[in-house]
């Protein structure tokens, strides 16, 4: 079984703090890839500050291109909306077989995993990484953490957000040191975030 571990997210833009943690996940674990799930469009969200899918996805392939280990995924794309975690998981275990997925969350997410769509069969049947955050809110030692499933690493904690970075962007700020070179280039001249 080839250990596959999916970071979900909407990468509006994917930042460097992503690939730091991609990484430091791969040469600190048994992962042999790390596939980064680009979650579709929320009807929820405003849909000025969410690039279209496509967008984020190009940005994500432009990122991880130099990184043999990662890749871009558009599973969530096809699936049924709103997506579950564990919906795509059943439909990925079908796909590939041969793969075991993990999923790779941050700290502050256990505090609302049991709100989760059958969040007991998640933990159950999935291996959880979960990396520190720094985050509003009750920090404490959750119940989570004494499950088998669930595991606690001391990865980096980055303290860059999208929403800082769309922001800056909008204010006409430099963000070249904050994206990965080929992100940089391909929202660079772009009306994107402005």
């Amino acid at each position: 079984m080839k250990k596959v571990g999916l970071f979900f997210g909407s990468f509006n833009p994917i930042h460097i703090g992503h690939l730091i943690l991609a990484n430091y996940i791969l040469e600190n674990s048994d992962m042999e890839e790390l596939w980064f799930v680009v979650s579709p469009q929320n009807p929820f969200k405003d849909k000025k500050s969410l690039l279209k899918d496509h967008n984020r996805l190009d940005m994500v392939q432009l990122a991880v291109k130099n990184y043999p280990k990662m890749r871009a995924s558009n599973v969530e794309f096809s699936l049924p909306k709103p997506s579950y975690t564990i919906d795509t998981l059943t439909y990925l275990h079908e796909k590939y077989p041969d793969n075991s997925f993990a999923l790779i969350m941050g700290e502050d997410n256990l505090n609302g995993l049991a709100k989760w769509k059958n969040s007991e069969t998640l933990i159950k049947n999935h291996q959880i990484i979960v990396y520190p955050r720094v985050f509003e809110g009750e920090k404490k030692d959750h119940e989570y953490l004494q499950h088998e499933n669930i595991h606690l690493i001391k990865a980096p904690v980055i303290e860059l957000s999208a929403t800082e970075i769309r922001e800056m962007i909008k204010l006409g700020k430099n963000v070249r040191p904050m994206l990965p070179p080929e992100v940089f280039e391909y929202l660079d001249g772009s009306s994107f975030y402005k």
